[in-house]
């Protein structure tokens, strides 16, 4: 079957938890060659009762974050989330990417949230698992909502994005960072047009990534870059490049990530592999599983974002001495959580007086 137009991952098979499988079977008309209409996004609101993630990982340098969306219409065929959408009886492929759920309440929420007593500031991370600002955020503006709460709380967030549409929000973002509350880095895979097109098929393109970084560098917001995934054989020559380009446009700090493939995501992506880059499709996967002790993925913490063996430290040990020429992660920066506060409402004991 040919893929759809626009879209990342070539099927949709059922995820982990499904106790049965469909399979396309051509009847001999050819439809499985056939053109296949746009798949059209659907998005569901559906009324959240938390808003804040926690995770205890020691290789993620968070410990809370905001997902305003679960799937994501970038359709990035990598992507790291898409087994979630198994949780929810859909397609960590096609569903993924075209079945997509918003948070309406999410900006109320955080507001409560934030507002209980024994709630200790930390800096908010948003885009660590679904972007915050994909295409429907466009109407939606769920994510500038809960900027507006984290503005008003003097709450420190950082942001991780594919998408040019942050610039809409510059004006929240700028006063933000001049009180050290605010980093945004730009996700930026590779700078081949072609291979982003197939990659990641909605997203901003990376030209237009870099011009988003110039732009928040110049509104005075610090940015940064994350290289992430780096694909061997496929993107990861790029890496130097894209740090090159990214500190061209006022990047001052960096980050990367080995291609990760967890539960679905491997089957998807060997899938896409067959589809897009027949020719490399078993040496990309060779120095993949070269790369995690033999397998598609290992989960270890510690290893399962940058890999063990040859391959893998010689892309960090780039990586190292990229960023060294490049002045790249030189001053450690951290955002000031001394300022959160909870801003008096109505009814408030001190509003009184």
């Amino acid at each position: 079957m040919k893929p759809h137009k626009g879209r990342g991952t070539v099927s949709n098979a059922g995820g982990r938890y499904e106790s049965t499988t469909h399979v396309s079977e051509d009847d001999g008309w050819g439809v499985l060659d056939a053109e296949l209409p746009p798949l059209k996004t659907i998005v569901t609101n559906e009324a959240a009762r938390t808003i804040i993630s926690r995770n205890d990982s020691p290789d993620i340098p968070f410990d809370r974050s905001i997902n305003p969306y679960r799937g994501c219409e970038h359709g990035c065929v990598y992507c790291f989330a898409r087994p979630t959408h198994a949780y929810q009886g859909l397609s960590p492929g096609l569903d993924f990417e075209s079945r997509l759920f918003a948070k309406p309440n999410a900006a109320a929420l955080l507001a409560k949230e934030l507002r209980k007593p024994g709630y200790k500031c930390e800096v908010m991370a948003l885009g660590s698992n679904t972007d915050p600002y994909q295409p429907i955020e466009r109407h939606q503006r769920i994510t500038r909502g809960l900027l507006e709460v984290l503005a008003e709380y003097h709450h420190p967030v950082a942001i991780v994005t594919k998408s040019a549409l942050i610039e809409r929000d510059i004006d929240i973002l700028a006063v933000m960072a001049q009180k050290n509350l605010a980093t945004v880095y730009l996700s930026i895979t590779t700078l081949d047009k072609t291979l982003a097109h197939r990659m990641e098929p909605r997203a901003a393109t990376p030209q237009r990534r870099l011009e988003t970084l110039r732009t928040l560098h110049a509104a005075g917001i610090p940015v940064g870059v994350l290289s992430a995934p780096m694909i061997p054989a496929l993107n990861d020559t790029e890496l130097e490049a894209i740090l090159e380009a990214a500190v061209d446009a006022g990047a001052r700090r960096a980050g990367y990530v080995l291609v990760r493939l967890p539960l679905e995501i491997k089957d998807f992506f060997q899938e896409w592999l067959l589809e897009h880059y027949p020719l490399k499709a078993e040496h990309v996967m060779s120095l993949i599983r070269q790369s995690h002790d033999g397998k598609e993925y290992d989960a270890t913490f510690g290893t399962r974002m940058r890999g063990t063996g040859g391959y893998a430290d010689m892309i960090e040990n780039r990586y190292r001495l990229a960023c060294k020429r490049l002045g790249l992660n030189q001053q450690r920066s951290s955002l000031d959580t001394e300022q959160f506060r909870v801003p008096l409402q109505s009814g408030d004991q001190l509003a009184l007086f």
